[in-house]
């Protein structure tokens, strides 16, 4: 069977070189005649792979020594009560609202110290990106937290909050490495890989070394202190091994790809093709403000709700896979991210022009 042009939301499409490497690689890694699935974490092989893994990341993301680059597990869940745990000591952050996954974050955080909600956009279904010029900053605040891009709703904080000087913390799940970033805005950057990285089970956690601290709370798990994985190299249990080594694969194709420049302009070149379909469409339209829009994650609707199930069952029948919009907000989504192809995103809109032909 030929493969299909996936949109889901994650876990998401891998380039195919990857994942064709991976399956000549899956009996034998390198004449160890093991795949990596079987290894020992613990072995010199191994230790290459993550190693490696760590390098090309800080090359591509250009991460300074001062922080840390940690392969955990658990997704960003778990990183809803390893922030505030690690993060808080004078028990006070600031949140700021703008989806599903930072509200939950910021529920999370309710629950180790006082967690503000300093800007949100529920009012409007997260549509849109509130102004984060000049926001109440708490002055006992350890850190303001943004999810950088919206997974659901679509929306991306193209200018980060004015924190004023306060440690910002971004969850990047759904845009990591999909543009060229400053790590030094930030204090810790985290995000799954299962959107657009690598396979479900990495979690990504990149964090300025003095915000690992080694005075915590004794109660604080061993597990959610940072300084346990930073101490190990990311080595202190058994990581997602194979997942690690498949994020590996991926950094070496997106420096293969001319890197995160590069991809930012691919990026833009394929999101431009159906944001300019969507604007002239009489059916179809996308639900979130202009200047705010994600490139990886565009929710549309027609505004019926029939249609919107057609048009899900017939695009699946063509070969256009996890177009449902989420739950919470219907319609449809097509996730575009780095590994999705731009003939993918062409031929979406080529059925999206078909079906508003047929059922205008």
């Amino acid at each position: 069977m030929a493969r299909v042009y996936n949109f889901s939301a994650g876990p998401a499409v891998l380039p195919e070189e990857v994942l064709k490497e991976a399956a000549d690689e899956m009996l034998d890694y390198n004449g160890s005649g093991m795949s990596v699935m079987e290894m020992s974490h613990r072995s010199k092989v191994y230790d290459d792979i993550i190693k490696t893994a760590e390098a090309d990341l800080r090359e591509l993301m250009g991460i300074p020594d001062d922080y840390a680059v940690l392969f955990l597990q658990g997704g960003a869940w778990t990183q809803f009560s390893a922030i505030p745990m690690n993060l808080m000591k004078n028990g006070v952050a600031d949140y700021i609202v703008t989806g599903q996954w930072a509200k939950k974050a910021w529920q999370e955080a309710s629950k180790y110290g006082k967690a503000n909600k300093i800007a949100s956009s529920e009012d409007e279904t997260f549509s849109y990106i509130p102004d984060c010029s000049d926001l109440p900053i708490d002055d006992d605040a350890d850190y303001v937290y943004i999810c950088e891009n919206n997974t659901i709703y679509g929306t991306k904080f193209w200018q980060l909050p004015n924190t004023k000087g306060k440690t910002l913390v971004a969850d990047v799940s759904s845009c990591f490495l999909s543009e060229p970033v400053d790590v030094t805005k930030y204090g810790v950057i985290y995000g799954g890989v299962q959107k657009n990285i690598g396979p479900a089970g990495v979690t990504i956690v990149i964090i300025r070394k003095d915000l690992i601290r080694d005075d915590l709370d004794e109660k604080v798990p061993t597990m959610l202190k940072y300084k346990t994985h930073a101490d190990a190299n990311s080595l202190f249990n058994t990581p997602p091994a194979y997942g690690i080594y498949i994020c590996g694969k991926v950094f070496k194709w997106l420096k293969k790809q001319g890197g995160l420049a590069e991809m930012k302009k691919k990026n833009e070149d394929k999101a431009k093709i159906l944001y300019d379909f969507l604007d002239s469409s009489k059916l179809f339209k996308g639900t979130v403000r202009k200047e705010d829009r994600s490139l990886m994650n565009v929710p549309f609707v027609t505004g019926n709700d029939e249609f919107d199930a057609k048009f899900v069952a017939e695009a699946k029948a063509a070969g256009l896979e996890n177009l449902k919009g989420h739950r919470s907000v219907g319609g449809m989504r097509a996730s575009i991210y780095n590994a999705m192809p731009k003939e993918g995103v062409e031929k979406l809109v080529e059925f999206m022009k078909k079906f508003e032909a047929e059922n205008a």
